[in-house]
């Protein structure tokens, strides 16, 4: 059983800790009924070097495809997803898989109709594989994030229409 000093639960520190080191996060928190613990590190300082590398050409420009008109809160909701009405945020942080396996089909792609409460995603955090649901029916429109990608807490990880 964990070492419990004061109603401080030392081993859950130190997986928060390792959880932090294993996927370069800075900071932590777990909240479960009237507890919550909060685990962070100092960013460590950005290395001041210099690196060269060999000129590149440029690469060839995508031919310029017809623009419609957006309101101003269509274009907000573009340049930052988590304003989206249909942003899904992680419920926590940890490790997104679009999978349930490494060999099975993703649970939704692009373009797909979901349903309300269907399982979107999983995220792992601790060691514990945790469903996300889709909060409300609709379209995939976009996937945010990658397989395998960590995540942060309220970081939007689809937009649902």
């Amino acid at each position: 059983m964990a070492d419990k000093k004061h109603g401080i639960d030392k081993e859950l520190i130190r997986d928060l800790a390792t959880l932090l080191r294993e996927t370069e996060l800075t900071e932590i928190e777990v909240e479960q009924d009237d507890f919550r613990v909060r685990v962070s590190r100092a960013a460590p300082p950005a290395a001041a070097h210099v690196t060269y590398a060999a000129p590149q050409s440029p690469a060839p420009a995508a031919p310029a495809a017809p623009v419609e008109a957006e309101t101003s809160s269509q274009a907000a909701s573009l340049a930052d997803p988590a304003r989206h009405p249909g942003a899904v945020p992680s419920p926590m942080v940890g490790t997104v898989y679009r999978a349930s396996g490494p060999d099975a089909q993703p649970f939704v792609d692009v373009g797909d109709q979901v349903s309300a409460g269907q399982t979107i995603l999983i995220v792992e955090a601790m060691k514990h594989m945790n469903e996300v649901t889709a909060p409300h029916a609709g379209r995939v429109v976009e996937i945010l994030v990658g397989d395998g990608q960590p995540i942060e807490f309220g970081e939007p990880l689809m937009i649902i229409e």
